[in-house]
């Protein structure tokens, strides 16, 4: 059931993204802007904690978990190391994240030619 669950929460979150993608004039970016500062602004609210352990990964892997994940570490470098913890709780709380996305990314440059117009 929990399989089930985080599959249909992943799907809506992504249904209410492609639509914003199809009716609007966003850019991808800036709709993957809007996720991670949804996320966060949730996460401080006190509202996606709950929500990610209701739907599992189904809210914790897209980009508003991301959010969340940067707004937890944030918070806690801040409670830990005062005013500095602004600049480092997001980094060291996503670190891995960030370190996977950038080693995998360069690995699919080996393989993929980009398509930049000349």
């Amino acid at each position: 059931m929990e399989y089930i669950k985080a599959f249909l929460v992943g799907g809506a979150i992504c249904a209410v993204v492609q639509i914003l993608l199809d009716n609007t004039k966003l850019m991808p970016g800036r709709v993957m802007v809007i996720l991670v500062v949804t996320g966060t602004i949730l996460g401080a609210l006190g509202i996606y904690e709950p929500f990610t352990e209701w739907a599992g990964a189904g809210a914790g892997v897209p980009l508003t978990g991301f959010g969340n994940a940067l707004f937890k570490g944030v918070k806690e470098a801040i409670d830990k190391e005062g005013f500095i913890g602004i600049f480092k709780g997001g980094f060291t709380a996503s670190a891995v994240g960030i370190s996977a996305t950038l080693i995998f990314s360069y690995i699919a440059s080996w393989f993929f030619d980009s398509k930049m117009k000349s």
